[in-house]
Order: C-alpha cells, then sequence, then structure tokens
C-alpha cells in the first residue's frame, strides 16, 4: 500500500473510531475536554464530526506556547522541572482542561512532531507525551514516533490515532490506572 492510500485508511480509522468514542460519551452522558498542544486542536477536531458531540464536548485549548500551557492552569513549576515535553505536564494539561471546563474527561498532548523547536531545549523531534485522565482512571504514554516521511498533518493523525486508543482504554470498565511509557514504534 503506498503512503498516500496508508494515510488515508489511518484516516479513516481514526473517523470511525472516535465516531464510536462520542456515541459512547453521548449515550453515558460523559463529558470531555481537551489541551493540545502539537495536534494543535486536531483531536477536539474529530470529537466534533460526529452529529451531537455538542452535548459532551466542554471546550478545547489549543496551547502552543509554554506561556498558553500556564494561562491555561499547567503549573509553571512543573514545565520548570519536567520540561513541557513529559508525562507530568501531558497530565497536567488534562487535569486543567478537566478543571477548566467541567469536564469528567481531559486529554493532554504535547510533544514534537517536525523540527526541534527552538524554544524548549528537552525538544526531539517525534517525541509526544499524552494523557488521558477520567476520575481514578488514566493513560499517560510517552511515545517515539517515526514521522519520516509525514506532513505535520499526517503526523498529527498519528498521534490522534494513540490518544483514541488510550481513550478508548480508559473508557474500558476494566481500565484502573495505567501508567505506560511506550517507546519506539512507528505511526501503525
Amino acid at each position: 500500500m503506498s503512503g498516500e492510500n496508508t494515510h488515508v485508511a489511518r484516516e479513516r480509522e481514526l473517523v470511525a473510531r472516535m465516531d464510536r468514542i462520542v456515541r459512547h460519551l453521548i449515550e453515558k452522558n460523559i463529558s470531555i475536554s481537551t489541551m493540545e498542544s502539537c495536534t494543535s486542536g486536531l483531536i477536539a477536531s474529530y470529537l466534533t464530526d460526529t452529529e451531537g458531540a455538542s452535548a459532551i464536548l466542554k471546550g478545547a485549548f489549543i496551547t502552543y506556547s509554554n506561556e498558553a500551557k500556564i494561562r491555561q492552569g499547567v503549573p509553571a513549576e512543573v514545565i520548570a522541572r519536567c520540561g513541557v515535553y513529559s508525562t507530568e505536564v501531558a497530565r497536567e494539561m488534562a487535569q486543567a482542561c478537566r478543571r477548566a471546563y467541567g469536564a469528567d474527561i481531559g486529554i493532554g498532548v504535547t510533544g514534537t512532531t517536525g523540527n526541534l523547536d527552538p524554544g524548549n531545549a528537552d525538544s526531539v523531534a517525534g517525541e509526544v507525551y499524552y494523557a488521558v485522565v477520567w476520575g481514578e482512571r488514566s493513560c499517560v504514554r510517552k511515545r517515539n514516533l517515526d514521522l519520516t516521511g509525514l506532513t505535520r498533518h499526517e503526523s498529527k493523525i498519528a498521534i490522534a490515532c494513540e490518544v483514541a486508543e488510550a481513550l478508548e482504554k480508559v473508557l474500558s470498565p476494566h481500565c484502573g490506572t495505567i501508567s505506560i511509557e511506550k517507546t519506539g514504534g512507528g505511526t501503525e
């Protein structure tokens, strides 16, 4: 399968997966919010592709800079201590958007999809951190994605696929707390 066909198939799978997730959230009356950096609001956008999503999506932040994260409730000391690209900051992002919007579930995503970030010394291309938090249930991960040959949009889709999988795990009745540092692998 060519690269373009792989990208199209991945995006179609993501759309279908997010549709199932949103329908489940609507059925169970579970609200959600996001705070996204490297995905630039793409996850929130996919959540709104399902009719009726306004019943469960309380709001979303795009916090591309450190200052934006801090203004929306991520403690500056966590960024200073752990670096903006860390599982700790991803978890704080998820918690901050939950608090800000009064949502049941919060999603936080930070990382570098392309070139290194000149404003943050801890920037590593392809290194992504995300957290999905729902009460005591959480899934927090570090991923090193091979983004070779992908556009920035394709990279964001690859990350959104990872986050959708984590969201499904958190919604699973047997989830509990999952704190996995998953590294390596590609964008499959």
